[in-house]
């Protein structure tokens, strides 16, 4: 009989697929580009989810029943239970038939055993047998008698409870014959009944259909009412959304959609998949960075601009500055680059970490901060050929940077679980924040205080982790304000509305929960039908997009 084979490419493609599935994002694209995983010719649509685990599982069964049912000296048993997995890995058949021939003389031996001391019991028990029927009579004369006095006091309760509930009535008849009135209900005062988050139904929400893969970026165009999202089907779309109210019963028609395709031909390319996108501050043009290590430049009617190709692995951050004259790519290739958009040539190309450079963010309009899984973070200023920054701290792979509104402190987030808070003036980190207990994935910074539109309050950090929590940051105080713990599974995303009054967070369970930041408490809360990667909110602060594994892209109202 022939058995079962599995290609070195088959492997590379499940071992890709399990470890996007398990959301290790980095880890998957950085394998995906080093074995050519674009390369291969294997449908992804037709590879079931968990399909790695499903197959190790039933590797180790097959050993395992092989290895019983070839062991016919004795019988098999219904659970393989005398095996463990590390036998049935580093162990052949024969190994494995020995094993389970000694196990079970052993079990037969202990089961005799057993028989012969159940015997032997049974036999001191068959002698005591006078003394012990006297021990029981004397057992159930002692219970009578505890469930007589039992009974006495309860008789004794229900005389008091009585007496109770007469005066009550009378009182009660005395205040109403008074004109007086009763205290307020439980229910007006107690805090939880307050705090009921308020669950969003799917007819108040508007789902856009079109992806025919999980969609990982979402972004509203700061002009409009324009809504980007990119997927790993290879393409980029710009949907349309009325001003009218989102849901079911609103959407008269399918709203109008751009299709920006980054492929020709095939659309299963693992390498064209979209992996972030930004729009441009006046809202004219979208960039978005691919697995194909390109960026594209596209008009807000879909209409494919420009190329950019330098890059020599995929792009995992894309950022314009705030003057829109040039915009900033880092990639898998280790480097960070400034293109001229005006001419569209590569100004400078960073090359100072020695690993993937996995985020990017604008300080002002020529100097910025690249992180990586380096561990370590830069900051740069176009014209300068070395950094005029480096903050080393982080244990581990560095997710995410975020300068605050005023460009002064910057905040990173990273897989040793701690983020931290950096500022030009000095080395080591002003604040060091260690409460989550999993990497951090992502962080935000409010759009308050100084340099904002909400000067008057406090400027506030938020971070989401594979914890399954979110917290949010006092940095003036460098301390905690609120753990948010509303989540179940790992948070990839949170977004501050514009008045900065409230918080969207997006978690693998599925949820979107709204949150009072003043308050730190689950306002409303939506469930849809795959694990959300990233929320957005609108211009206005009036409607919330998010994206999800299931391929589509939800679009609600949000009023207070």
């Amino acid at each position: 009989m022939t058995k079962s084979t599995i290609t070195s490419t088959e492997l590379n493609y499940l071992v890709f697929r399990y470890l996007q599935e398990s959301g290790f994002t980095h880890s998957s694209f950085a394998l995906g580009y080093e074995a050519g995983i674009n390369k291969c010719d294997i449908d992804g649509n037709i590879v079931p989810p968990g399909a790695l685990v499903t197959i190790v599982q039933k590797g180790l069964q097959y050993i395992e029943l092989e290895a019983n049912l070839d062991s016919s000296e004795l019988d098999v048993d219904d659970d393989f239970s005398l095996l463990q997995p590390l036998d049935l890995i580093t162990k052949d058949v024969d190994e494995l038939q020995q094993i389970i021939r000694e196990k079970k003389k052993e079990k037969l031996l202990k089961e005799r055993d057993k028989e012969k001391e159940k015997d032997k019991e049974h036999v001191q028990e068959h002698e005591r047998q006078p003394g012990g029927e006297r021990d029981r009579e004397r057992q159930d004369r002692d219970k009578d008698q505890e469930r007589n006095k039992e009974k006495m006091e309860r008789d004794k309760e229900q005389e008091r409870e009585k007496e109770k509930q007469h005066a009550e009535r009378k009182d009660k008849a005395r205040l109403d014959e008074n004109g007086g009135c009763g205290g307020p209900e439980p229910m007006d005062v107690t805090p939880s009944s307050q705090s009921v988050p308020h669950e969003i139904c799917s007819s108040d929400v508007t789902t856009l259909e079109g992806h025919s893969s999980e969609v990982f970026a979402c972004a509203w165009s700061p002009a409009g009412s324009l809504l980007a999202s990119g997927s790993g089907d290879s393409t980029a779309r710009i949907w349309t959304i009325p001003n009218g109210p989102c849901g079911s019963s609103m959407q008269v028609s399918p709203p109008n959609v751009y299709v920006l395709k980054h492929f020709k031909g095939r659309t299963n390319e693992k390498s064209k998949d979209v992996t972030t996108l930004d729009w441009n501050g006046e809202g004219t043009l979208l960039a978005t960075g691919s697995y194909d290590g390109q960026a594209r430049i596209w008009s807000r009617d879909g209409e494919l601009r420009n190329t950019l190709i330098k890059h020599k692995g995929p792009i995992f951050s894309l950022k314009w500055n705030k003057k829109g004259d040039f915009l900033l790519s880092g990639s898998v290739d280790k480097t960070a680059i400034v293109w001229d958009t005006k001419t569209w040539e590569c100004k400078q190309q960073f090359e100072f970490h020695s690993a993937p450079t996995l985020d990017v963010d604008w300080r002002n309009n020529n100097s910025f901060a690249t992180c990586s899984t380096d561990n370590m973070i830069y900051v740069c200023k176009i014209g300068e050929n070395r950094p005029i920054k480096g903050f080393s701290g982080h244990q581990g792979e560095v997710n995410a940077i975020k300068w605050d509104p005023t460009g002064s402190l910057l905040a990173s987030c990273s897989d040793d679980g701690t983020a931290k808070i950096w500022s030009l003036k000095q080395d080591k980190c002003l604040h060091d924040f260690k409460e989550h207990s999993k990497e951090i994935y992502t962080i935000r910074w409010s759009p308050t205080g100084q340099g904002t539109n909400n000067p008057n309050q406090q400027l506030v950090l938020a971070s989401a982790s594979f914890d399954s929590t979110i917290k949010l940051w006092d940095v003036e105080l460098g301390r905690l304000l609120y753990s948010l713990d509303g989540h179940r599974q790992q948070v990839y995303s949170v977004a501050f509305s514009p008045n900065g009054e409230y918080l969207a967070s997006g978690s693998l369970d599925q949820c979107l929960h709204i949150w009072s930041v003043r308050e730190g408490r689950i306002l409303k809360t939506y469930r849809g039908g795959g694990g959300i990667f990233e929320v957005c909110w609108n211009r206005e602060g009036d409607k919330i997009a998010a994206c999800f594994s299931n391929n589509t892209v939800c679009v609600m109202d949000f009023r207070m």
